[in-house]
């Protein structure tokens, strides 16, 4: 289950509100998916693909970014993209999701893969980020704002909370790589214009109808300004 189920528009384009924007759709999710993993041993699904990890690894050694940079998941979920960043070397891992039952399952999980030394697990609502939370290199996104878009109870207000939330977290210069099945580059260049520095698009699946080729994931990179 992911918030890229072909969200409804309004007449205007914004999108129309899902439960797919409520805490209590994830709490429900999670913990039949928590049900899953320690029944069958089955993590669930890697959002936005495996290649979506692979990329932002590739991106990560790419730019030779410290193994022991610290690193923010926001809405971590089940916890699978810092389970294989660790497994990549990277030892000052943070992970946050406002659902209890997604903390508990990444825990599990990450008992499992062995990877609890490198990690670092909280039940927080980013958008009210706590003051611990501070000072992060890079902060990684892949479908939280897309959720929180959805939101039936003041998206948009909620998106102005993940903007601050965001640059108070992030370090002056640090990185921020967000991937989103629901907005697309334009869009998100433009969300991100007030305290960001747009720096590249990572190059992300292809496909073509009635002659034309786009993309219905897009991956981009920021820098937080001074």
């Amino acid at each position: 289950m992911s918030a890229c189920e072909d969200p409804d528009l309004d007449s205007d384009g914004r999108f129309l509100p899902s439960k797919l924007g409520t805490k209590e759709h994830w709490d429900t999710e999670y913990k039949r998916e928590l049900h899953t993993f320690l029944e069958y041993g089955d993590p669930g699904e890697v959002w936005f693909g495996e290649e979506s990890t692979a990329r932002l690894l590739t991106w990560l050694q790419k730019q030779k970014v410290p193994l022991d940079a610290s690193i923010l998941d926001i809405g971590t979920g089940n916890g699978l993209l810092l389970v294989e960043m660790a497994k990549s070397g990277y030892t000052n891992l943070t992970g946050i999701d406002y659902s209890e039952a997604a903390i508990e399952l990444s825990q599990s999980i990450l008992e499992k893969e062995d990877c609890c030394r490198s990690i670092k697990l909280k039940v927080a609502d980013f958008l009210s980020a706590p003051e611990e939370l501070l000072g992060f290199d890079l902060c990684v996104d892949k479908g939280t704002l897309d959720a929180i878009s959805l939101d039936p109870n003041c998206a948009a207000k909620k998106r102005q909370e993940y903007l601050a939330s965001l640059r108070r977290v992030l370090k002056d210069n640090g990185h921020f790589v967000i991937t989103s099945c629901n907005w697309t580059r334009e869009e998100l260049i433009c969300q991100f214009a007030e305290g960001f520095t747009f720096l590249e698009e990572l190059p992300t699946p292809k496909f073509s109808f009635g002659g034309r080729t786009g993309s219905s994931v897009t991956a981009l990179v920021f820098q937080k300004k001074h």
